[in-house]
């Protein structure tokens, strides 16, 4: 079997928090969240790890980030790329955005022949997380199904204080299997309760204390490549006539289909440990803060790499 590779979704601008957050220090170290994924991973087993980025930021990407991880990890880059779409299809004019987490997972199709886990550039997951994707990961193979995944959180755990954020919501059954995900592209705290809109705040429906949220931390096996090939074109098909310039091709809701059809099953790995992010700039200092407890705690050393 072979070993589980870790793929680091890192394309997105960061449109919210206005500039290429994925290189911006969170320590005087000068370390961003990106060093604390890889230095969980490698500590976890990880060996090799697969950056998504656009072609446009490689130079900067590689410069500040590449460059100091190459000597600790194996690594390749992937380009997500807007014109990367089956025949017969086209970037409508005006698009800038790219088509989401299953469009950016996707790119990976020839880089990929084995065990994944998938995660965002610009979230922190904390250290178990790593350790529970890739004991799965490296013990588990389809069967019957598609044996896949995922780090749960609790919702209170991964939300700012400065804005609304998208999350996978996730129903599970009492042998902690994921039976349904929605993503809600709008949940934020309000009037001590955590809701969300589908309708730009016309109305607001709350959201069960201690609801468990996807953060698109997943492990999965090659299959999910193949089915994300098969389903963009469905995709493409019902939403770019109606949203031409923002749909987005959810990883989350790929998977969602796949339970819907009894074709996968999706484990739910809990993780207890808060999330932290910079959705927004004003995020920024609290993870700064966070950072520094967790190191004072001993987790982490002041300066995560030495020299190779």
């Amino acid at each position: 079997m072979k070993k589980p590779v870790l793929v680091i979704m890192a394309a997105g601008m960061g449109s919210r928090y206005g500039g290429l957050k994925q290189i911006d220090p969170i320590d005087k170290e000068g370390h961003m969240i990106i060093d604390f994924s890889i230095y969980d991973a490698i500590r976890a087993g990880f060996e090799k790890v697969i950056f998504i980025i656009k072609k446009e930021n490689e130079k900067e990407f590689k410069e500040s980030i590449g460059k100091r991880i190459e000597r600790q990890i194996a690594v390749e880059y992937v380009f997500q790329d807007l014109n990367y779409l089956p025949e017969g299809y086209q970037v409508p004019e005006g698009r800038t955005k790219p088509f989401g987490t299953g469009h950016a997972v996707l790119s990976c199709i020839d880089y990929i022949d084995g065990p994944f886990a998938v995660i965002n550039a610009d979230d922190y997951y904390g250290k178990n997380a790593y350790e529970m994707i890739y004991q799965y990961l490296s013990a588990h193979q389809d069967g019957k199904k598609y044996d896949y995944a995922m780090v749960g959180y609790i919702l209170e755990n991964t939300l700012t204080e400065n804005g609304h954020v998208s999350r996978g919501v996730c129903k599970t059954d009492q042998n902690h299997y994921l039976t349904a995900i929605e993503e809600k592209t709008w949940i934020e705290k309000r009037q001590g309760e955590t809701q969300y809109t589908e309708d730009e705040g016309k109305t607001w429906k709350t959201i069960p204390k201690g609801s468990t949220v996807s953060m698109n931390m997943w492990g999965f096996t090659e299959s999910i490549l193949k089915e994300l090939k098969e389903r963009f074109p469905i995709f493409l098909e019902k939403n770019l006539e109606k949203n031409p310039l923002k749909c987005e091709y959810f990883l989350p809701s790929v998977v969602g289909e796949l339970l819907a059809e009894d074709k996968a099953t999706v484990k739910i790995l809990k993780s207890q440990d808060r999330w932290y992010g910079v959705t927004y700039k004003e995020d920024k200092e609290f993870v700064v803060r966070a950072i520094q407890r967790l190191k004072d705690q001993g987790i982490y050393p002041e300066k995560l790499w030495r020299e190779r």
